[in-house]
């Protein structure tokens, strides 16, 4: 949970867009937009509080098989065969003396990249996340690309997504989003491309995504990347959502709960302790939920004084420098994807039915939301953006939440009234407690499952749109 003020000031400083192809580091500007784990404000078409909303309007494609990376371009990769299979460096292409904005300290990398070929979307969007899953030893790491293609016909730069390491030895880089990205129709905001003026028509029309991946001069590691794909976007503008009928009701995960409060004081370092840890508190209960955990030398570095010390792990492992929190979204699955055997993807949801059919399936959703401490009624308090994790419905279709902004780990489940929760999670618009209009997620959702899911996993999934 977080406070609705803000951390940092938008910044106004303009790149010019790079011409041809960019450098691997390809640098244009942004604007920040988030407290610590505050949702995306989607961008809106056209008000309408009563717009029906459809699939889609939501656009999730990912490259994940050996057929997916031969069809991209490789420039140095090559195919990592196995289960799972992906790309890793084959051999490098060029190298990079990278100034480390956060530590400061400048090292000499070796690279080389994959391109995905060109994704048309059906419905032109607003709005674009990319998520990734990958493996990247000690001295490792990789930037994850997009380039788009308006509907004028004009192109973007290569925007920066985020630059991931899952560690922060010596040995490594400071993962971070990049700020001060934009070209006069379009901007990144943490972890999300945006169109700036919507109401214009200006749409995103068709992406390409870009890995370059990292490590140190003639090293035998190479990143390894198993997953990159992207959720686009262009819903509508609207203050309340149709509401369902109950599904396939009846049905509670088996997730382990843990509290962010009682983390409050703890690693200060990581966006000021448990209370703004939401996010990873609430993908740390998912991991765990599938049989994951760090192992005891994994977590050698936290107090023996404190509890669940792996929700500390899942903080530090999370933690985007620049944002200074650990609310990134893509990041928090790059972590979930860090354990073994485990997939992960940033996506929407059109509804509470998707929700039932993928708990159904036994898939929990960790939710994004933000709302008045009136328009929830149990949780006790207000948010301006709030991880947590959907793992049941009761009988009646009404919500079962592991919400982490909870005194204890006993008090993590709660059972919130089932059109109250979709409302505050799939609109697009809110007011906050000083009558101002600001954005909601709009459906905002992780979800976490395993490299090789069941036949009725997979069934729920594609029903989303994830493959």
């Amino acid at each position: 949970m977080t406070s609705s003020a803000p951390r940092r000031t938008v910044l106004a400083v303009a790149l010019a867009a790079a011409a041809g192809v960019a450098t691997p580091l390809a640098h244009a500007g942004a604007e920040p937009r988030r407290g610590a784990a505050s949702p995306a404000a989607p961008t809106a078409r056209t008000p309408d509080a009563a717009a029906p909303r459809s699939k889609s309007l939501v656009d999730y494609h990912a490259w994940t098989t050996a057929a997916d990376w031969h069809h991209g371009r490789n420039n140095g990769t090559a195919l990592a065969h196995g289960a799972r299979p992906g790309i890793r460096i084959d051999h490098p292409v060029g190298s990079l003396d990278y100034r480390d904005p956060h530590s400061g300290k400048t090292a000499t990398w070796e690279y080389a990249t994959w391109t995905s070929p060109v994704h048309t979307l059906q419905v032109p969007a607003t709005e674009a996340v990319a998520s990734w899953n990958a493996h990247t030893p000690a001295g490792t790491w990789i930037a994850i690309e997009l380039r788009g293609t308006y509907s004028d016909g004009t192109r973007t730069p290569w925007y920066v997504m985020g630059r991931w390491t899952a560690g922060d030895g010596e040995a490594d880089i400071r993962r971070t989003s990049v700020d001060d990205q934009k070209d006069g129709k379009s901007s990144i905001s943490t972890d999300t491309f945006a169109v700036d003026d919507p109401a214009g028509g200006l749409r995103l029309a068709s992406y390409q995504l870009r890995l370059t991946l990292y490590r140190k001069p003639n090293a035998v590691h190479t990143p390894t990347v198993w997953r990159v794909g992207a959720m686009s976007s262009d819903l509508p503008d609207r203050f309340e959502v149709p509401a369902s009928k109950p599904g396939r009701a009846g049905r509670e995960l088996d997730v382990p709960r843990y509290s962010q409060e009682i983390h409050k004081g703890q690693y200060p370092e990581y966006d000021n302790g448990g209370e703004a840890w939401c996010s990873p508190t609430s993908s740390q209960m998912i991991v765990e939920y599938w049989g994951r955990k760090p192992t005891r030398e994994d977590l050698a570095w936290v107090n023996p004084d404190y509890a669940d010390p792996q929700v500390c792990h899942a903080a530090r492992h999370t933690f985007d420098n620049q944002y200074e929190g650990c609310g990134n979204w893509p990041f928090n699955a790059a972590y979930a994807a860090t354990y073994k055997d485990m997939q992960a993807v940033v996506t929407r949801l059109a509804s509470l039915t998707d929700a039932e059919r993928l708990v159904h399936a036994g898939i929990p959703v960790i939710t994004s939301q933000s709302f008045l401490k009136t328009e929830l009624d149990g949780a006790g308090y207000g948010t301006a953006g709030h991880l947590m994790t959907l793992v049941g419905f009761t009988d009646n279709g009404d919500i079962i939440a592991n919400d982490p902004a909870s005194p204890d780990d006993p008090a993590v489940r709660h059972i919130y009234k089932r059109r109250q929760f979709e409302n505050i999670w799939l609109r697009t618009k809110r007011k906050n407690a000083d009558g101002k209009v600001v954005g909601g997620s709009g459906g905002v959702c992780y979800l976490y499952f395993p490299a090789r899911p069941t036949a009725v996993q997979r069934r729920a999934l594609a029903s989303v749109g994830v493959r």
